[in-house]
């Protein structure tokens, strides 16, 4: 796209002055005098300019359904009406369709500039908006789901279809780690709200109160605290898609408000008086069995079955092993790249390891490992002795590769017990130290989440989803659930 101007003016005195004036200023003219020319430029030419300044009546019709009509192919640039005879209704459809200014002539050359130069500034930001969009879209196609196996194959045929169609709620379910992110990406910027904001939000890390008020926002004084109106997630993603991740584990009166933005597309923020107008998608994941959550009364029927229309559940990694060999590569490069290293050669016995292994972490636990090997890689050759590849329930490493390589099961450094040591030498990741972390905080605490979260000063909450993220075994307390 070009930064021109076109111009659609059917008196000739008028459009000659006009176009030498923005010439004058620096400006590309395109100058035509009626509709037919302007379709061709803008349809069919595919000009693209950043800016149109035109009559609203012309020879052969109103220059608004010509815009209507960009518009609905999603074209770009501001639009700005000059009219000697315009009505009301048309100015109000002019701003509807999403002109930018509607002025009368005869119109003051300062005025026109300024709200012209106005224009300039919209139109680039929206353009770098779709550029950046466009940018997204590429790195999240369907193919971005990897995979060989028939089970990967599946997934992306279930994806390219939900892009192509318009749909207003969706659950895609999966085990913690198979990408159900990935999929909401996929979705989004290879969707038809691409343009939009994609607004993300993870319902088992916020606790009720704090998470109404991220959700559906708050008028000022709503509540002790609140000294300014903000706008809650969900408007903010209004034009575009709201990811809720682990849904399941939203409180039941949120469940009944979020059923009303999904039927009405309406909600109104705590303490507001009116509600608010929104379109937005929403997505929803979770790796529990909302069917039987349902059945037990801790999740909406109604919800539940409006959100349910589309469904998507992503395949465990355990269940399409032959997708290591085209996943494992692609995550070496990523990380290579951005650790400035060259690992190439994946030795047999890496493979070994990898394949033999069942994954209880899906690709996330994939990609950890694999991004600490190639930190600590010394050279071309991916390091066998770091993958560190214990069983889930922290026993001896599932290949003799890997056993040289155990993962620590606990610091060597006497604990008491109020106390948790770590290591520092490299012996441990991030992740393992938060597995660490909560592992002994739950034994410590008999298995009861209640007391385990108390020890770590966060919610029970947070802390189950941490338990359930790493497979840990704990046991409920009574009255917990």
């Amino acid at each position: 796209m070009s930064d021109t101007l076109l111009l659609i003016e059917d008196e000739a005195v008028l459009g000659t002055e006009l176009a030498r004036h923005f010439r004058r200023g620096g400006w590309e003219v395109a100058h035509v005098a009626d509709l037919a020319a302007a379709r061709r430029i803008l349809l069919d030419d595919e000009l693209g300019p950043l800016v149109v300044v035109s009559d609203m009546q012309l020879p052969d019709g109103n220059a608004l359904d010509l815009l209507a009509e960009v518009r609905d192919r999603r074209g770009g640039g501001e639009w700005i009406f000059l009219t000697g005879y315009g009505s009301v209704a048309d100015s109000v459809r002019a701003l509807r369709l999403g002109a930018y200014d509607f002025l009368e002539k005869p119109c003051d050359e300062k005025r026109l500039d300024l709200v012209v130069a106005g224009a300039v500034r919209s139109a680039r930001a929206q353009r770098q908006l779709v550029e950046r969009a466009h940018l997204q879209q590429q790195g999240y196609g369907a193919d971005a789901f990897v995979g060989r196996s028939a089970a990967a194959a599946a997934a992306r045929a279930v994806l390219e279809k939900l892009c192509s169609v318009p749909f207003s709620a969706l659950v895609i379910g999966g085990e913690t780690g198979t990408g159900k992110g990935l999929a909401t990406r996929i979705l989004h910027y290879s969707g038809q709200r691409a343009a939009g904001p994609l607004v993300e939000i993870n319902c088992a890390a916020l606790p009720r109160e704090l998470l109404e008020s991220e959700l559906f926002g708050h008028e000022a004084g709503a509540f002790t605290g609140a000294k300014k109106r903000r706008r809650g997630l969900i408007e903010q993603a209004s034009g575009g898609t709201l990811f809720l991740d682990e849904i399941g584990e939203l409180e039941i009166d949120l469940q009944a408000k979020l059923l009303k933005v999904v039927e009405d597309q309406r909600l109104r923020p705590l303490g507001a008086e009116r509600e608010v107008a929104v379109d937005v998608q929403l997505i929803a994941a979770s790796n529990r069995d909302l069917a039987a959550r349902v059945r037990d009364g801790r999740f909406r029927s109604d919800l539940y079955h409006r959100l349910s229309v589309f469904g998507l559940t992503l395949p465990a990694l355990r269940e399409r092993p032959e997708d290591l060999e085209d996943l494992v590569p692609r995550i070496i490069a990523e990380y290579n790249a951005k650790a400035d290293k060259a690992v190439r050669i994946i030795p047999d016995a890496a493979w070994q390891a990898l394949k033999a292994y069942p994954w209880p972490g899906n690709v996330r636990e994939l990609r950890n490992v694999v991004e600490r090997c190639v930190l600590f890689a010394d050279g071309e050759v991916f390091p066998v002795q770091w993958l560190q590849l214990t069983s889930p329930s922290g026993g001896t490493p599932t290949n003799a590769a890997a056993t040289a390589a155990a993962a620590p099961a606990s610091p060597a450094i006497a604990e008491s017990a109020d106390q948790i040591v770590l290591p520092l030498d490299g012996s441990m990741s991030i992740d393992d130290m938060d597995h660490h972390i909560v592992a002994t905080a739950v034994a410590r605490a008999h298995g009861n989440l209640s007391a385990a979260a108390r020890m770590l000063g966060t919610t029970r909450q947070t802390l189950r989803y941490r338990v359930k993220k790493y497979g840990i075994a704990a046991g409920e307390s009574p009255g917990e659930e």
